[in-house]
């Protein structure tokens, strides 16, 4: 009883400050969604859904603190049930088998790969002998070998490869099946012929679109190179004119924010016509006497906000910023604290209804860190009274204070997920931030007003300018020597732990808020607790990774680039590809052999090399890349076989694979995957 007596006397030391625990209710129900193995069946939504009524009559009736305990219950279950009618209202065909022939397709999205190639998303997508029941509504396809100009709408044809949405490059690793299923995306390919356009421009539903390349294009004409791309990025979310190479050195530097259209740049713009507006309406008598200067200005920096959402393709991060924002004006409007952590809360609420899934994005988890630590210690500083210093000196404190405590929160997340740490990206931030602040974001603002006229030329110089500045300190601050180490991944549990840890250290009430730091501290200690596969196999077999005293080393100098760049990447490890090839002891060209705990590893490339092979050991493990069938009692995973178990992670006797991982989910069905394979 005296338990009990405590968590009611704590809960109610919590009066007036439980809204912000909302979100994380709701969030806690999203990741039990997606941490199961198995598809919920529909017993499980209507078990939910009556936890959900009965802590309604429950709320209704009890008059007593421990009501927000079955508030807290409801949102959990009502987080569940979201994300589950969430991953149902997105399903579209997935491409079942491995298909080469013509695609044909209108083009909706243009980026670039990761591999710097022209990248192209189509819908209304036409294939040969696929009957539409099975045909994806949208694919994605790399061109490479072909340089040519496209808009949106425009119906193009080509001849390709295509195939289903890669599973994790390892088990327990990120899954772009389940990210491409939420994204409508039924398959992925590349083509290396020509590409022919098939129809004219249709830009049904896509004249947004269409207006955002058409100035993107501008924007690149009027400043050409790096600095071009870097601005039509900023401004309408267009990164394809970007080369891999200033990528890379945005994100060593830890500028790499600045590219993405979140929450910095739907700050700065909505803060600058806000800061403007209410200059411009108190410089007029007429308006100023009669109207409600604070409040127009915040209708038009929401104005502003709707404009950039649609010029930047509202995509997730856009959306995010853009709720963040708004509920920030619509705060000002009805006469409410606009910066407080129960506006971050309904920011966060709202993005969780309307995309369950962003939840697993670093981008979410980031800027909701970020916002939700700022908030919290800036609110606690404004009970100690202003900044120290003097007035003049006071805003640089604030952006040291701020790009610090921004630093902070979000270093374990971006290591967690990137596998890196930038040593010296508060020096970046301080002087790049602040030009984008100043320069950039004004410039840009200043040219689409004067781009109706014509004279949007000089504003795009002086953004052109601030851009070039940014673009100088990336390249300075990451070639300085320990710019960038390399982070181990983590276990499954420790980002989850970190989150909860820094939840409760920022929003809980009184002492126990240290337990938070505990917490956090327990989740750094069993980060460096975490062992690495000693062995990997890809899901196509074509490239296996072992440990070694040298750290991992891969079976192949070429090919399946991009799965040996995650294996290395979550290992921690800085070396490519050909460095991690080097240290494999022994082997040819197609064939690659290792000794592990007694058993003798055997990779195979090439029917040739297979054809060679006409028994295998029991103390042998054969992964091929072509199809084998040998007499023996060896292991053989083949693609046959892999396809059934996706990667392979061998750790000491221990087999995982990432079908076991996953289990049987919408975007990665068990049935499916047999039926894959029979085709």
């Amino acid at each position: 009883m005296r338990v009990l007596a405590r968590v009611e006397a704590s809960l109610l030391h919590q009066t007036g400050h439980l809204f912000q625990w909302s979100p994380v209710c709701l969030a806690i129900g999203i990741a039990l969604y997606f941490s199961l193995r198995l598809e919920p069946g529909w017993h499980v939504y209507g078990a939910l859904l009556g936890v959900i009524a009965v802590g309604a009559w429950a709320v209704r009736h009890w008059r007593s603190v421990w009501v927000s305990l079955a508030i807290g219950g409801m949102l959990v279950a009502a987080g569940f049930v979201l994300a589950g009618a969430r991953a149902h209202s997105v399903a579209e065909p997935v491409l079942g088998w491995r298909y080469y022939g013509p695609i044909e397709g209108r083009v909706v999205a243009i980026d670039r790969s990761a591999s710097d190639a022209l990248r192209v998303t189509l819908d209304h997508v036409r294939l040969n002998d696929v009957p539409e029941a099975l045909r994806p509504q949208r694919v994605r396809l790399s061109l490479h070998g072909t340089d040519v100009s496209m808009s949106p709408g425009q119906r193009i044809m080509t001849t390709g490869h295509l195939s289903p949405p890669q599973g994790p490059v390892e088990p327990g690793g990120f899954d772009f099946r389940r990210h491409a299923w939420f994204q409508g995306l039924g398959a992925v390919g590349y083509t290396r012929v020509p590409v022919l356009t098939a129809s004219a421009a249709d830009e049904t539903g896509l004249r947004i679109t269409a207006w955002r390349m058409a100035i993107s294009n501008h924007v690149r004409t009027k400043l050409p190179g790096e600095v071009g791309g870097f601005a039509a990025a900023v401004t309408t979310g267009d990164r394809s004119g970007m080369g891999q190479e200033t990528l890379t050195t945005l994100r060593a530097s830890n500028l790499a924010h600045l590219l993405a259209i979140s929450g910095l740049h739907m700050g700065l713009l909505t803060g600058f016509v806000f800061v403007t507006c209410r200059i411009a309406l108190s410089a007029l008598p007429v308006i100023a006497l009669r109207w409600p200067v604070r409040k127009s200005a915040a209708l038009c920096a929401l104005l502003a906000a709707v404009i950039y959402l649609m010029l930047s393709g509202g995509n997730v991060a856009t959306e995010r910023a853009f709720i963040m924002a708004s509920v920030m004006l619509v705060a000002v409007l009805i006469d409410r604290r606009a910066i407080s952590l129960r506006a971050v809360a309904v920011a966060a609420l709202i993005v969780l209804c309307l995309r369950p899934e962003t939840l697993l994005s670093p981008g979410f988890q980031m800027s909701f860190a970020a916002t939700t630590a700022l908030v919290a210690v800036f609110g606690e500083l404004r009970d100690y009274g202003p900044l120290p210093g003097p007035k003049w000196f006071k805003p640089v404190i604030g952006l040291l204070l701020s790009s610090a405590i921004a630093g902070i929160a979000t270093a374990p997340i971006g290591a967690a997920h990137f596998n890196s740490l930038s040593h010296y990206g508060l020096l970046a931030n301080i002087l790049s931030v602040p030009v984008m602040g100043t320069v950039v974001v004004p410039s840009a603002v200043v040219a689409a007003l004067l781009a109706p006229f014509g004279l949007e030329g000089v504003a795009l110089g002086v953004m052109g300018l601030g851009l070039e500045w940014i673009l100088t300190v990336s390249d300075w601050v990451s070639g300085l020597d320990g710019a960038q180490s390399h982070v181990v991944s983590p276990p499954f549990y420790v980002l989850p732990m970190f989150a909860l840890g820094a939840l409760w250290l920022a929003l809980w009430l009184g002492s126990a808020r240290w337990i938070g730091g505990v917490v956090i501290l327990a989740a750094f200690l069993l980060w460096g607790q975490g062992d690495r596969p000693e062995v990997l196999v890809a899901e196509s077999g074509g490239l296996v990774g072992v440990m070694t005293d040298k750290g991992r080393a891969v079976s192949k100098r070429k090919g399946s680039g991009f799965v040996a760049t995650v294996w290395l990447e979550n290992d921690g490890d800085g070396v490519d590809q050909i460095q991690s090839a080097d240290r494999w002891p022994q082997g040819s060209d197609l064939v690659q052999r290792h000794l592990w705990r007694g058993k003798e590893l055997i990779h195979i490339t090439g029917k040739r090399a297979a054809r060679a092979f006409d028994e295998c050991a029991e103390h042998q493990i054969i992964i091929s890349a072509v199809s084998m069938d040998l007499p023996g009692n060896c292991q053989i995973f083949d693609p046959q076989r892999l396809s059934k178990t996706g990667s392979l992670a061998l750790h000491g006797n221990t087999f995982r694979t990432s079908r076991d991982e996953i289990g049987n989910r919408l975007w990665s069905p068990i049935e499916d995957k047999d039926h894959k394979f029979d085709q």
